[in-house]
């Protein structure tokens, strides 16, 4: 009886689950694995994080292609609202300027047949901007300027100073005017969304009586903003409607046209 207290009370308790205690000691293997393991964690964790940022990127800066209503396609990038690259701003200047001040005096059009045809241009009536001055501008130049913000009536009074500079030869045929650009600035943004540029070229007359043609300087500073505008114009658009939007399909509008100061530009 008293073998069996004595056994009982010799047995060892056992030693509770302990994960670090000072004086244990893990075999070298034990040891590389756990440190190979931590090891792949943390570049695993950084290589997440590289990842994401190069996701972030590439979200704000993605091409897509994009097939337009006429069968071509292009790549476009997501960009910020008021935000336009030096390539779209200047083409937008460009074609604006080259559209509103080659009059040739010919409009396309189409008969009953819907076949083209070209025809004399009899021009916009837009209003004098004096009793001496003309009163109507090319159809193409009158389209070409919805380009032009509507505020403080920038368009309506360009277009009557636009008609002042007409010569009436270019709706009877006797006279063509023709817009030679020589240089487009890159752009100066001024603010978020707006932006300055330079025009330098020379606006040529020809006439029945001097074919060679008489050149005048052109060189202008245009101010551009961006705008909000549709991407895709609706099938049920009237005619206007979709002249408004196409010449306005960059985005931008011309907010201001001065003479280009040459003098400010060489400091």
């Amino acid at each position: 009886m008293l073998n069996a207290k004595t056994q009982k009370s010799t047995k060892q308790k056992p030693e509770p689950l302990q994960l670090l205690k000072s004086n244990k000691f893990v075999s070298t293997r034990v040891g590389i694995i756990s440190l190979a393991g931590f090891s792949m964690a943390i570049i695993s964790l950084i290589l997440q994080l590289l990842n994401y940022g190069a996701i972030s990127v590439l979200g704000r800066k993605q091409l897509a292609l994009v097939q337009l209503t006429s069968g071509d396609t292009i790549f476009a990038a997501s960009v910020d609202q008021n935000q336009r690259s030096h390539e779209v701003i200047k083409k937008f200047v460009s074609d604006t300027f080259i559209k509103m001040f080659n009059w040739d005096g010919l409009v396309q059009t189409f008969n009953d047949k819907g076949e083209p045809i070209t025809k004399q241009d009899t021009g916009v009536e837009v209003g004098k901007l004096d009793t001496k001055s003309h009163s109507r501008v090319t159809s193409k130049a009158y389209e070409s300027a919805f380009a032009l913000s509507e505020n403080q009536g920038f368009r309506a009074a360009f277009l009557r100073k636009l008609a002042s500079i007409t010569p009436l030869g270019i709706f009877n045929g006797n006279a063509q005017v023709s817009l030679i650009p020589r240089f487009v600035s890159e752009p100066r943004q001024i603010k978020d969304g707006k932006w300055e540029i330079d025009f330098v070229g020379t606006l040529v007359t020809f006439t029945r009586e001097d074919n060679a043609g008489n050149g005048i300087s052109f060189n202008k500073t245009i101010t551009v903003e961006a705008v909000s505008t549709p991407q895709v114009i609706p099938n049920v658009t009237s005619d206007m409607a979709r002249k408004i939007y196409q010449a306005r399909q960059s985005g931008l509008e011309i907010t201001q046209i001065v003479d280009l100061d040459f003098t400010s530009r060489k400091r």
